[in-house]
């Protein structure tokens, strides 16, 4: 097994570990760097996840603990205002605000 062969299956090996948002290729020391966000696709998934259970009020844990589910992380207060958003334009779609909130 040469040289090229090792570094190829290190290299695998740490892309196996990688986040599922991440690059392939880029800076790795940035990655600590990086806030993890939920996609708008995992958004859906939660929303409809909430929306099924049909048990209003859904407050910021039933949110959280949803998020947790899904991501394997905590979530953060722009995802969780996200969701809320999302469930708030899919309950009344003609009175929801142009833009989600922004947890800054």
């Amino acid at each position: 097994m040469g040289l090229a062969d090792r570094v190829s299956g290190v290299v695998a090996f740490f892309r196996a570990g990688y986040p599922k948002r991440v690059p392939a290729a880029g800076y790795v020391p940035l990655l600590a760097l990086l806030r993890q966000r939920v996609s708008d696709d995992e958004i859906m998934a939660i929303a409809s996840r909430l929306i099924a259970r049909r048990h209003p009020p859904m407050d910021t844990a039933d949110v959280g603990v949803e998020i947790t589910r899904i991501t394997d992380d905590l979530p953060s207060v722009d995802d969780i205002a996200r969701v809320q958003y999302r469930l708030a334009a899919i309950a009344r779609p003609d009175e929801s605000p142009d833009q989600p909130p922004r947890g800054d």
